[in-house]
């Protein structure tokens, strides 16, 4: 898939939130539709999504900032959330703060739940935690768009 595919088909996206946005009485302009699309994607505005669109290996933790809605896996459960804090480490690495938007239960036994729904975590550039859990699965995998295959 090109870049020019990419930014096309999110323009497209765009072109018709604005339609359906409109169609329910409230005009927007296109700039508007994009970012919101942008924000959907838990992006900050859409000069970093056209940006990360056209670099498809950048650092996919730089489109993210205080506020960001995210999406992933935690403890290997769905979740949508939003990102309270992320600083830099170093070496790579970013401490992240996310509030899920509903608890998620990250025990699997059927007779027993934890409920988590704010979560510290370290994560690599791609949004993705170096620990793991006893399968070899990682504790935290953020869905940071555009994610694509190399």
């Amino acid at each position: 898939m090109t870049t020019d595919l990419i930014i096309d088909e999110l323009k497209a996206q765009a072109k018709r939130l604005r339609q359906a946005i409109e169609t329910r009485g409230t005009a927007i302009s296109h700039s508007a539709a994009l970012e919101l699309v942008a924000r959907q994607l838990g992006v900050r505005d859409w000069n970093t999504l056209s940006a990360l669109a056209t670099k498809p290996n950048a650092d996919r933790v730089s489109a993210l900032c205080v506020g960001s809605q995210v999406r992933g896996r935690y403890l290997n459960q769905p979740f949508v959330g939003k990102v309270l804090a992320l600083a830099e480490t170093g070496g790579g690495f970013h401490k992240i703060t996310i509030h899920f938007n509903e608890p998620v239960d990250v025990v699997t036994f059927e007779s027993f739940s934890a409920f988590r729904q704010r979560i510290n975590a370290q994560i690599d550039t791609n949004g993705i935690s170096p620990r793991k859990t006893s399968n070899g699965q990682p504790h935290l995998i953020l869905d940071i768009y555009p994610r694509q295959k190399s």
